[in-house]
């Protein structure tokens, strides 16, 4: 396939192809060492906890069948007070089992979830994935998702609640919203991005089409912002991840291709950080242990997670 020549340059420059050895599978992950984890907990200071997952409701799901297939989860009774003992007064049981998309609200992306030009990250081949699931960078080998992150909130650094729908995030936005906050990211660092696009989704003004499309998000330029810094994994608060439509039109989901194939950094979507944003201006402290571990089905391309941030 013909590779535009602006993505292959960007491509060429962050490829962490065999940087951790050729059977590596989790990536810029490899950057949360001990002494990156010993930061998350130095980060905390007054015990506020901010869970950062939406909630895993048919009615209040985010899926609107722009991606198909993806479904809002479903939940099922299988068991209604069932007795489990002789005396049906005595023991009794409910149960339910849930139907979802691994990828249907707050979620990673494993890093199998994207391909082009026929290979996923490190080189393996495309065709790792398949019926059976990724064979290879599949979201159970992010075994324990724990450090410093670090809150980017590019909204408030630009002077406004929402960024406007389509805003290109550029690496001097980023580096603004660190002026900011008045902190400087360190090689391990999850970082999480705010753009405000969540007010779509309140009560009473709820809109979907506007959550989803034109979108604010991250350009193929910002790339390289977090490949320089060593960061271990970005995640942010809207569907799309990078801004949609793409600034260019030769390109479709370029962001994707070059942090989940070229860089091996794990992407996540869907973040609710209005809270903690607000509770990051108010106090000034923007950095704080997070654990964002995913649920490990095995095999799988995303899973769904309710993150906790703990300043």
């Amino acid at each position: 396939m013909a590779v535009p020549a602006r993505f292959a340059e960007v491509a060429g420059r962050i490829r962490n192809w065999g940087r951790w050895g050729p059977e590596d599978e989790i990536g810029t992950l490899n950057f949360i060492d001990d002494a990156a984890r010993l930061r998350g907990a130095g980060a905390v200071h007054s015990g506020k906890a901010f869970a950062l997952g939406l909630p895993l409701s048919e009615a209040e799901g985010i899926q609107a069948g722009f991606i198909p297939g993806r479904v809002n989860p479903t939940r099922t009774m299988i068991q209604v007070n069932e007795p489990l003992s002789p005396d049906p007064d005595w023991v009794c049981s409910s149960e339910d089992v849930v139907t979802l998309a691994t990828q249907c609200a707050t979620h990673w992306d494993a890093l199998a979830h994207c391909s082009y030009d026929g290979v996923i990250y490190n080189g393996y081949p495309a065709s790792s994935v398949d019926a059976q699931g990724a064979g290879r960078c599949g979201i159970h080998r992010l075994s324990a998702v724990i450090g410093r992150a670090v809150l980017l909130d590019v909204a408030r650094a630009l002077g406004v609640d929402v960024l406007e729908p389509g805003y290109p995030i550029t690496p001097d936005d980023l580096t603004s919203a660190c002026d900011m906050a008045g902190i400087a990211t360190e090689p391990g660092d999850i970082v999480l991005v705010r753009t405000g696009q969540m007010a779509h989704l309140a009560p009473g003004s709820r809109d979907l089409v506007a959550y989803t499309w034109p979108s604010p998000g991250l350009t193929v330029e910002t790339a390289e912002w977090f490949f320089t810094r060593d960061i271990a994994a970005v995640a942010i608060d809207n569907l799309t991840f990078e801004v949609y439509p793409s600034q260019y039109d030769d390109l479709y989901l370029p962001v994707h291709l070059l942090h989940l194939v070229e860089m091996g950094m794990t992407q996540g979507q869907n973040w609710v950080l209005d809270p903690l944003a607000a509770d990051c201006a108010d106090d000034g402290q923007y950095s704080f242990l997070l654990d964002a571990t995913p649920l490990p089905f095995t095999n799988a391309l995303g899973s769904p997670l309710n993150p906790l941030a703990l300043k």
